[in-house]
């Protein structure tokens, strides 16, 4: 390998285990931060043999809009260059569109939450007319379940609209959704993370609903609120353990992988307390390992990851993601 693997990311701190695997084992490399970058649309060349896109929708929440949009627009050049990208257009087009994902979902037939997608506050209470009761609204690009709101009946919904306490949810596409809520059983999620389009692991995420939306297992991945610290009580509430899903979900979520392009990434599902069903509801192309994964899983989900850029690159054993 004459160049080395470009690393396309945003958040300072969260890619500090895939650097250290990196490192560990010689692999030229290049830190690419995403809202600080320029490109060249005349060159004709890339100075990078595989680029690892890693940029994040919640970018915006740290007030780095900037590398949401300026990751698409260089996505697309390293396409036109014939640069093999790792989480590419399609995974990223997903992975900032929740809207896009639930039309994935439904051509695959897979069960995910009934929804309205809107871009008017003049919408919401129709859109959820359409829907039963409890619902939630969330906007189109999210990430660590932000500016999410549920409501308990149409009054309520009415009331937050005629206030304008929604005037926000549209983000930064002014896309939102109205959408069923359905009450995870146990208070509990399901994240199954996939690569390589091979199952990894999946673990079972239970916490205080009170405590909002977020339900990233990564500790570092908790989000500042309003400039303050993060939430340790919200993770003081977590409790996170190995499970084995039913054999059709994780068919469906590498269904949904090999249809969305998605080389790495995870998709939740909860079993609704309202009917007792299982559905989909959130792709995440960036999705960040679990903390203390060795422990808890069983191996290092970072070193399978670099085993696949090796491969990916023409390095190491051809050996599957999915064997130690």
């Amino acid at each position: 390998m004459t160049k080395p693997i470009g690393i396309l990311y945003e958040h300072p701190e969260w890619f500090g285990p895939l650097f250290a695997e990196l490192d560990r084992r010689n692999l030229p490399y290049t830190r690419i931060l995403a809202q600080e970058h320029r490109f060249d649309p005349d060159e004709s060349s890339s100075p990078y043999s595989l680029v690892v896109n890693r940029v994040s929708p919640s970018a915006y929440l740290r007030g780095n809009t900037q590398a949401i949009f300026h990751a698409q627009q260089y996505l697309a050049h390293l396409d036109a260059l014939r640069i093999p990208v790792v989480n590419g257009t399609s995974a990223y087009a997903l992975e900032t569109s929740k809207a896009r994902q639930l039309t994935l979902l439904a051509q695959l037939g897979v069960p995910h939450p009934r929804s309205q997608v809107i871009n008017a506050s003049s919408q919401i209470v129709p859109a959820a007319a359409e829907l039963e009761y409890p619902v939630i609204v969330k906007p189109n690009i999210g990430g660590s379940g932000a500016l999410m709101r549920q409501f308990a009946d149409a009054d309520e919904l009415e009331t937050a609209v005629v206030a304008g306490e929604l005037d926000n949810v549209f983000g930064l596409d002014h896309t939102a959704l109205v959408q069923e809520y359905h009450p995870p059983r146990d208070g509990a999620i399901v994240r199954v993370e996939a690569l390589e389009n091979r199952f990894l692991y999946a673990i079972r995420i239970a916490s205080d609903p009170s405590l909002g939306f977020n339900l990233c297992p990564a500790d570092i991945c908790e989000v500042p609120t309003n400039g303050e610290a993060v939430n340790t009580l919200a993770k003081q509430q977590r409790s996170i353990q190995p499970v084995t899903p039913p054999d059709w979900v994780v068919d469906a979520v590498l269904s949904v992988f090999q249809s969305g392009g998605i080389d790495i990434g995870g998709v939740e599902y909860l079993e609704s307390e309202r009917d007792g069903q299982i559905y989909l509801y959130d792709i995440n192309a960036l999705s960040n390992f679990v903390t203390d994964a060795p422990k808890l899983v069983g191996f290092d989900p970072f070193a399978r990851f670099v085993d696949y850029l090796e491969r990916r690159v023409g390095l190491g054993a051809l050996q599957p993601a999915g064997v130690s």
